[in-house]
């Protein structure tokens, strides 16, 4: 149960990275669509149990170390190669996304620079990948605990302060910008693009399990675990809705309201898996080119570093709600053929 569980914070901590953590996703994905996205919230969570543990079985099936392995396994040929690309496309575009969520996340906090807040991210980022990666995956899933702490506490603290009624809180809801044309839609969307990043990762994980049962208990848990917290922020975004508005990172906005040590603590946590997700998502889509070894490996590093600043100056709100949509619809495609996958495992 001890590896199922380290599995499982492990994927959750590269999901989480800046725009879940800082509240931006779930508003567009969920809270813009009112009480509805309360529903999403379910679906989401069935979606990301059910995902995850296939992804993790089929990664210790095969006892692989890429994710190439079984995206060709379930994709054959053709179709596992527009899944490879597809995969590899959405990695860089999500630790583009963490290096515009770090600029935001130093000029809302400490009034620095968005521009330079990147930078610091991106050298910080380079770094560790020139250095040792061995204990990654225990640094995101430690930190997994303390994020959901903070979220636990910044709930309670708009329950509690709530002054809208459910049915204000949803008229203001509905008038945010949503990132689909509807809750279901949004959860599927969510789902997909968070999967077709995270995906290389689980299936390394579930790889580097011997037990194909201990990495499904993982997969599922962190998928489940994952689905608990969107709820919960959701919810957190909902009452407080008149609130967060318009503000590019709505819970860091609402822990500064409780206090400002509260607000430091919140923007520590976001800063630290939005690390850890530019960190994973950096390193896959890196090796995906050239190996660790390979004595041009730190040169490859700092220009894909740089390539990955340039494009996060867009701006962090835009990336969220272009970016991540682009990759949701795509991943679709992922998702089916997982789910063809799982179907002909059960009839073997």
């Amino acid at each position: 149960m001890k590896r199922s569980l380290q599995m499982a914070g492990a994927f959750v901590g590269l999901i989480v990275g800046a725009g879940f953590a800082s509240g931006q996703e779930i508003l567009q994905y969920f809270t813009s669509f009112g009480i509805w996205g309360i529903a999403g919230g379910v679906v989401a969570t069935a979606l990301f149990a059910f995902l995850g543990m296939t992804l993790a079985q089929l990664g210790s099936q095969l006892q692989t170390t890429s994710h190439k392995g079984v995206i060709y396994h379930i994709g054959g040929r053709y179709l596992g190669l527009a899944l490879d690309v597809l995969i590899t496309f959405f990695l860089f575009g999500v630790a583009v996304v963490m290096f515009a969520g770090a600029g935001s996340t130093f000029e809302q906090v400490f009034g620095l620079d968005a521009r330079i807040g990147s930078i610091i991210m991106v050298v910080l980022t380079i770094l560790t990948l020139l250095l040792n990666l061995k204990s990654i995956l225990n640094v995101i899933a430690s930190i997994t605990p303390y994020l959901l702490l903070v979220i636990l506490v910044i709930l309670g603290y708009s329950l509690v302060t709530m002054d809208l009624s459910i049915a204000e809180a949803n008229a203001i809801a509905v008038e945010q910008s949503s990132a689909a044309g509807n809750w279901f839609l949004g959860a599927l969307l969510y789902v997909s693009y968070n999967i077709a990043c995270g995906a290389a990762l689980l299936i390394v994980m579930g790889g580097a399990e011997k037990d194909r049962r201990v990495a499904g208990i993982g997969g599922a848990l962190g998928g489940a675990l994952l689905g608990l917290m969107i709820i919960l922020v959701n919810v957190t975004l909902f009452v407080k809705v008149d609130t967060i508005a318009g503000v590019d990172l709505p819970t860091l906005e609402l822990a500064t309201q409780i206090h400002p040590v509260v607000g430091i603590l919140m923007a520590i946590a976001l800063l630290a898996m939005i690390y850890n997700t530019a960190v994973g998502m950096f390193y896959s889509f890196t090796v995906r080119f050239i190996q660790p070894d390979h004595k041009s490996f730190k040169y490859v590093i700092v220009f894909v570093g740089i390539a990955g600043y340039v494009a996060s100056l867009v701006g962090f709100t835009t990336l969220v709600s272009k970016v991540y949509s682009t990759v949701g619809y795509l991943g679709f495609a992922l998702m089916a053929t997982i789910i063809v996958a799982w179907v002909r495992e059960r009839k073997k």
